[in-house]
């Protein structure tokens, strides 16, 4: 399907294909002499579209830092370039800024916004030669810092109205609650862990927190305000203070320890508390209320959400398109 709509607003969103053919979950888009790639994969010499700039919006592997960061092209805060470096043992190649920053990217300037999804996640906003504001959200916890805009390129992970799943509140009382020495939190180490130690010390709780490898040097990197963290050495060995590893390891844990999965899913084995680093599909909508873009593109997650989310706000007036719908006439070799 081809879009008009982009035209009139001097972008064109580019799909990029493998050597099979198939399209990657990902887009580039381009306007005026640029190409700037959105949370995307390295391109290559022999490939079609070399793009200007690859924004990475933060350190989540399913936004392919872990690819792009090998480019001098690449872009991303402060933060997320420390995040990177930790979780996929590989340097850094690009530039880098402090979040609310205006950077100059190949003659146009771009702006960085906070989205409090992880730490370091930022948004970017630019201005094409047609006057079309531009705003690229990726993951998002908290849209209030945003401009508003003509083209909003943003995130579903929680974006199916059908799906009663895709609404909720973070339990910070239910969290609160359960804080007592000899417990086992289950968090991803980047992200969820992060925001885990920051619940815990706004409750008051400054006593040691103990945590896996991973967690520990990404929450002590990233983190001025962390308080006391141990690192665990040994799984099996007990743990007295509160402690904080990936769900997948809890069961390696002494099981008199109390466990819970900070998580707004219902498929694990212990018991979930819901603490979400994204906006459910209320915040996502209003989102879309609040910035009043003339077209939304819907470009993460793989599968049916985004084209959910787009059905949505074109029944209730507001022009959207999944990812998912664009045919693109630019392969990729790679």
């Amino acid at each position: 399907m081809e879009h008009g709509m982009f035209r009139e607003l001097g972008i064109e969103p580019i799909r990029l294909t493998t050597k099979r053919g198939n399209y990657r979950p990902h887009t580039v888009l381009s306007f005026d002499d640029h190409l700037f790639a959105v949370d995307t994969t390295r391109s290559f010499k022999n490939d079609p579209v070399i793009p200007d700039a690859y924004l990475i919006t933060h350190a989540h592997s399913d936004h392919h830092g872990k690819s792009a960061m090998l480019s001098p092209d690449s872009v991303c805060s402060r933060e997320t370039a420390i995040a990177l470096e930790m979780r996929f043992n590989k340097e850094y190649k690009g530039r880098i800024f402090e979040i609310g920053d205006t950077i100059d990217i190949n003659g146009v300037d771009v702006s960085t916004h906070p989205t409090h999804h992880t730490i370091g996640a930022c948004a970017f906003s630019w201005e094409n030669s047609s006057g079309t504001t531009v705003v690229v959200t990726g993951d998002l916890k908290d849209f209030s810092h945003l401009p508003e805009c003509d083209l909003l390129v943003t995130e579903a992970n929680y974006g199916d109205p059908d799906d009663p799943s895709c609404y909720f509140e973070d339990d910070i009382a239910g969290l609160e609650h359960v804080l007592e020495n000899n417990i086992a939190l289950g968090a991803y180490a980047f992200g969820k862990a992060q925001r885990a130690v920051d619940i815990i010390r706004q409750s008051g709780w400054w006593d040691e927190i103990s945590m896996d490898r991973m967690s520990y040097r990404l929450t002590k990197g990233l983190m001025c305000d962390c308080g006391p963290l141990k690192e665990i050495l040994e799984y099996n060995a007990g743990h007295s203070t509160i402690t904080i590893v990936p769900p997948w390891d809890l069961n390696k844990l002494p099981g008199s320890m109390k466990k819970y999965v900070l998580t707004g899913r219902q498929d694990y084995y212990y018991p979930a508390i819901n603490i979400s680093d994204h906006i459910d599909v209320v915040g996502l909508m209003n989102m879309v209320k609040e910035l009043q873009p003339e077209v939304t593109l819907i470009y993460h997650p793989d599968g049916h959400r985004p084209l959910k989310m787009a059905e949505h706000l074109n029944r209730v007036g507001y022009s959207a398109v999944a990812l998912s719908e664009i045919i693109s006439k630019s392969p990729c070799s790679c």
